[in-house]
């Protein structure tokens, strides 16, 4: 994703793991040894950081990934997928001794979903790889993290994001205690229930206790939060706060809606939009995903996300 030329880029620094996604539509498992049947199942390349930089490009941005990848058959796949569509691999860098990471994903009636994961190359990510991709983590406009690889990876590519004037987005999965040092380097973090009940102890269960989350990671050094609460998404920030509710569409899968989000809230920040459009091009990238089962299948296309926001939210539409 380059700074200077054309449209304003989408920057994704910092690490996302790469991984191999197995696809399952059933009933979950909740006892040890219960067998269960399922409908379906699919095959699929990546997740966090992967999706998100595929989902930058669908969206109307330049993206570049800084990951590791082992060096076997899920992880060249995974690259020839990326490169494919656009993305600058040129710092996902493969590791001989750690394998692709695979996820098996599990999705019920309801659209819900449980994941298990095995991170695998992403885990070896150091400072070293961050600072070698510099130059990519400078150019870009916005810089999208999670934490998926070393802390020390994740708040190294904050400091070269900062110093070069990117904004920083962080979609604190899986999450873990953040300090008020790195929290007081994020322009935006957006974590969902769960998330948020982890980072700071209140349970999100609706528009007040997701207030209160927001809140309390506002106080702790974050200049603005988005949690997501059942029924919606909650901006807080010095501008005001705001609630979006779930746009009304048939969602059969949940898997990567949050991962849209950011994406797609990166995306719109890059391009020049206020945080508030951005949450709403946000929120109608995250309805659309959860239409289609499977990561890959539901990642949206920005004109699907404007004709979407036209139909609902026409006011909230960027420009």
């Amino acid at each position: 994703m380059e700074r200077d030329n054309g449209p304003r880029a989408d920057r994704r620094g910092g690490g996302r793991w790469r991984e191999h996604r197995l696809f399952g539509e059933g009933a979950f498992v909740t006892e040890a040894g219960l067998h269960r049947r399922g409908r379906r199942i699919s095959n699929g390349a990546g997740r966090k950081g992967r999706e998100s930089s595929r989902r930058g490009g669908r969206l109307g941005a330049k993206t570049a990934l800084v990951a590791r990848v082992g060096t076997d058959e899920r992880g060249g796949a995974i690259l020839a997928k990326l490169r494919s569509e656009g993305v600058d691999v040129g710092e996902v860098s493969g590791d001989s001794e750690a394998a692709t990471g695979v996820a098996i994903v599990m999705v019920d009636a309801a659209g819900e979903k449980q994941i298990l994961t095995a991170p695998g190359a992403n885990r070896c990510l150091t400072v070293r790889d961050i600072a070698h991709a510099g130059e990519r983590i400078a150019s870009g406009r916005v810089v999208l993290l999670q934490l998926e690889v070393p802390m020390e990876a994740v708040e190294a590519a904050i400091r070269l994001g900062r110093a070069a004037g990117a904004r920083i987005i962080l979609d604190p999965a899986p999450p873990r205690q953040l300090s008020e040092a790195l929290l007081k380097d994020v322009h935006v973090i957006r974590p969902n229930a769960v998330e948020a009940e982890a980072l700071t102890g209140i349970k999100v269960v609706d528009q007040a206790t997701a207030h209160q989350a927001a809140d309390n990671l506002i106080r702790r050094g974050a200049a603005a939060a988005i949690v997501g609460a059942p029924g919606g998404n909650l901006l807080l920030s010095a501008d005001g706060e705001f609630f979006m509710p779930h746009l009304p569409v048939q969602s059969m899968d949940s898997t990567g809606a949050g991962d849209a989000f950011a994406a797609a809230l990166a995306v719109s920040i890059a391009k020049g939009d206020d945080l508030a459009t951005a949450a709403h091009f946000a929120n109608a990238a995250a309805a659309l995903k959860t239409t289609r089962l499977g990561a890959q299948a539901g990642l949206p296309q920005r004109e699907e996300v404007l004709n979407l926001l036209a139909r609902f939210e026409p006011a909230a539409a960027p420009a």
